[in-house]
């Protein structure tokens, strides 16, 4: 790619809670390939992409191994870094254990916590979504535990059959028991909502955008903020797109 191609890349996209890996191979396989045929629509135009985390329903990384599968996605992923986008990678809650695969053989920036990020003059703050509730206890609690590194390097001991076995049997349990919770919009009262009015209260930002949430949504906070979740992929396939002035949440086909 040369220097003229890539000045003519202005777009930034947002996009999150693919899911990848459920509910089982074929089904997850026509959903990769519907992420490649977007990723093929918006190459030529786009300088940035944050993937805001759940992009994999399950990903544990050892030191030698890697979820196998997942081939054509993450291959057109390599080749967009390696023609210049830059492409970050936000840890959600079902794909938090990395390690430096993302990094090191893809060339993808890493995010393990919300990212404050100015592009054109306007602050945004960008992260996955999930722990942003104070009230939600067990969460908090479990999410100390996943994220501890003796319980990751203990995990690491057992046989990556073993391990993927239980991880991919925990992360369908935990999507099915909050599946009717996530199909509810409880405006005012989501976490995420009363999240950026506070944040609002000590900083201003621009642009809230999250994941986790599988509902999308688009709220106007303030004359000035605006609260946007890219919502759950399979729901019409939705995302954001930023060209320097003007922020829109879009679905694709």
């Amino acid at each position: 790619m040369n220097d003229l191609q890539l000045k003519t890349r202005n777009k930034v996209y947002f996009v999150s809670d693919f899911h990848l890996g459920v509910p089982n191979q074929e089904e997850s396989l026509q959903k990769e390939k519907r992420i490649v045929r977007w990723l093929e629509s918006i190459e030529q135009n786009a300088k940035e992409i944050f993937f805001l985390g759940d992009i994999f329903d399950f990903w544990f990384e050892y030191k030698y191994v890697v979820p196998k599968g997942f081939v054509r996605f993450l291959g057109k992923l390599a080749q967009m870094a390696d023609n210049g986008c830059a492409i970050h990678f936000f840890c959600g809650n079902h794909d938090i254990w990395i390690r430096d695969y993302f990094e090191k053989d893809l060339g993808f920036i890493v995010h393990r916590s919300n990212s404050t990020i100015i592009m054109n003059q306007k602050t945004f703050l960008i992260g996955h979504g999930d722990g942003l509730d104070p009230s939600d206890k067990k969460y908090k609690l479990l999410n100390k535990i996943f994220k501890n590194r003796f319980c990751i390097s203990l995990f690491a001991c057992l046989h990556p059959r073993w391990a993927f076995a239980i991880g991919t049997n925990w992360s369908r349990k935990s999507r099915h028991s909050h599946s009717e919770s996530d199909k509810i919009d409880r405006g005012l009262d989501e976490p995420i909502y009363k999240y950026c009015e506070n944040k609002l209260k000590t900083q201003q930002i621009d642009f809230f955008i999250f994941g986790h949430r599988h509902i999308s949504c688009d709220v106007k906070l303030s004359n000035q903020s605006r609260y946007i979740n890219t919502g759950l992929w399979e729901i019409k396939s939705p995302y954001v797109e930023w060209d320097g002035k003007n922020l829109e949440l879009k679905n694709f086909e």
